[in-house]
């Protein structure tokens, strides 16, 4: 189990994310394909389209991991240039290992969501997915997104979110916290993992309360987008 007290303290939280993708790193896209039934790929593929990116542009994708939603937005246009910038260098060495031909399309780079290495308004777009929930400060974090947004720049948040029906909210709810951990045990031998991964989402303020936390950080028109009986949401935000 995950000490709880763990998610509620900035720097703890933040290490202990670290030493888990460096620890599951190796069995990470597989158990999202099989947690997920592979609707992962289907949610990523949306999250482009809701982005959509334009030729020459320069997204950064943030909590990359392995890259998989940087390499969706490479695909739409080979002017693209997208930078993936993650804590963990385990799951990006992943990243460069799983793609060889196509590592011109993305360029890895070790860095913390809450202090990017980059000077002001240089991306046309920014994409994350399944990761702003576990920086360890949101606010910062969602400021440094628009900080190094460009005028007119957009961005794109895939996240987990809870079903508001009853019925799949319970479905659900079963699913994360008593079948999920048991089969992510067996895959990555991490026991903590996917008991951390029930506690972030039921912490991290989805939906309209996370529409509100990025209005605050200065974007607009700022929307949700719910996927599948709400299990997941794309977060789409401009800055003018």
């Amino acid at each position: 189990m995950v000490d709880r007290d763990v998610l509620m303290k900035p720097e703890a939280k933040r290490e202990f994310v670290r030493r888990m993708f460096d620890g599951i790193a190796g069995t990470y896209d597989l158990l999202n394909h099989v947690l997920s039934l592979g609707i992962d790929i289907v949610w990523r593929k949306k999250t482009i389209d809701k982005l959509n990116p334009g030729a020459n542009w320069r997204i950064l994708d943030l909590a990359t991991g392995t890259g998989d939603l940087g390499f969706e937005s490479a695909k739409r246009d080979t002017s693209i240039d997208v930078v993936g910038v993650d804590l963990s260098v385990p799951m990006l060495r992943k990243g460069v290992e799983k793609n060889p031909a196509r590592s011109d399309a993305l360029t890895f780079l070790c860095g913390d969501g809450e202090y990017l290495p980059f000077p002001r308004a240089i991306f046309d777009g920014l994409t994350i997915g399944f990761g702003i929930r576990n920086v360890a400060n949101l606010e910062p974090a969602l400021h440094e997104i628009f900080r190094v947004l460009k005028p007119g720049g957009r961005a794109a948040i895939l996240e987990f979110s809870r079903p508001r029906t009853p019925f799949f909210r319970g479905i659900y709810n079963f699913y994360f916290k008593c079948v999920l951990p048991r089969i992510g045990r067996v895959i990555s031998r991490d026991p903590s993992a996917y008991h951390y991964l029930y506690e972030s989402v039921m912490r991290f303020p989805e939906g309209p309360e996370f529409c509100r936390r990025l209005e605050e950080a200065g974007f607009s028109q700022v929307q949700e987008f719910r996927l599948t009986f709400g299990i997941a949401t794309i977060y789409t935000a401009h800055k003018d």
